[in-house]
């Protein structure tokens, strides 16, 4: 059976997905047409697959994935399409997306009261606009752009501050800017250490749930193997990723591939259910 399969370009998808997209594990015959696409592309497709239609003999939606990564925060727009699978999520543990501004910008207690700044953000549907939003509403001068021209739109002036996700959390000091809030940090000690739900997998509901058990999986065996086997997958990394650095990598991977990735569990559960009212 073929399904196709959406994820990031980023180093914790590129990470946990390696062995299964590249046959390390046993894929039950299933088999995979995989695209690399920006987390607000991502989520646009599957928010956008909302035409029923008839295709393989099972039902589907025209324009979804059958499996993709996205945003926790699209969740309640896509519940109904689309269920959570257990494995596979990037959470934060006291860590998240991060509110950066050039250096010298000014300290935060100078602007949390205003609403003229510029914000530059990964995308409408992302989390980390979720956060910002419930973290800084003030900031409602917020303006979408690609993940990776963030931290090069700060420097220029083209926007006064911006949210960084994926490997730009690590590299915004060669940009010569500087942390204005860890927006994980913030959420740790809102929710007293419960984990940040950044990126969920989803299967679409048209697929059969042996399907689905299937897919879950083999998302699992495929993070174990990635955790047992950490340098197996290093040159598909570097094939997609904005930055290679091996630190920057191995620091991205560290934070947000973890016991989580393998099984949501109930502390992460309760977290998604805090973030977006989705069980």
């Amino acid at each position: 059976m073929r399904l196709t399969l959406n994820i990031s370009p980023c180093p914790n998808d590129t990470f946990m997905f390696e062995a299964l997209i590249n046959g390390r594990i046993d894929t039950r015959g299933y088999e995979f047409d995989v695209t690399f696409v920006d987390i607000e592309e991502l989520n646009g497709r599957v928010m956008g697959g909302v035409t029923d239609v008839t295709f393989g003999g099972r039902r589907g939606f025209d324009g979804g994935p059958d499996v993709s990564k996205v945003s926790y925060a699209v969740l309640p727009e896509i519940a109904e399409r689309y269920r959570l699978l257990d494995s596979g999520s990037a959470l934060g543990h006291g860590n998240g997306p991060v509110l950066v501004a050039r250096r010298g910008f000014g300290r935060e207690s100078d602007f949390i009261v205003s609403s003229d700044f510029r914000v530059a953000i990964p995308g409408i549907h992302t989390t980390a606009n979720m956060l910002l939003q419930k973290l800084f509403p003030q900031l409602t001068d917020r303006r979408p752009m690609l993940f990776s021209d963030i931290a090069p739109a700060i420097a220029k002036g083209d926007v006064d501050m911006g949210v960084l996700i994926h490997e730009g959390r690590f590299t915004y000091l060669d940009h010569g800017l500087e942390l204005v809030a860890d927006l994980g940090v913030r959420w740790d000690q809102a929710m007293g250490g419960l984990p940040l739900p950044l990126g969920a997998i989803v299967a679409s509901r048209s697929l059969p749930p042996e399907v689905v058990r299937d897919v879950e999986e083999m998302i699992r065996e495929s993070v174990e193997y990635g955790f047992a086997n950490p340098a197996a997958s290093r040159e598909f990394i570097k094939s997609h990723a904005q930055e290679m650095d091996d630190e920057v990598i191995d620091n991205h991977i560290l934070l947000f591939v973890n016991d989580n990735s393998l099984s949501l569990g109930a502390d992460a559960r309760r977290a998604v259910l805090a973030l977006t009212g989705v069980k």
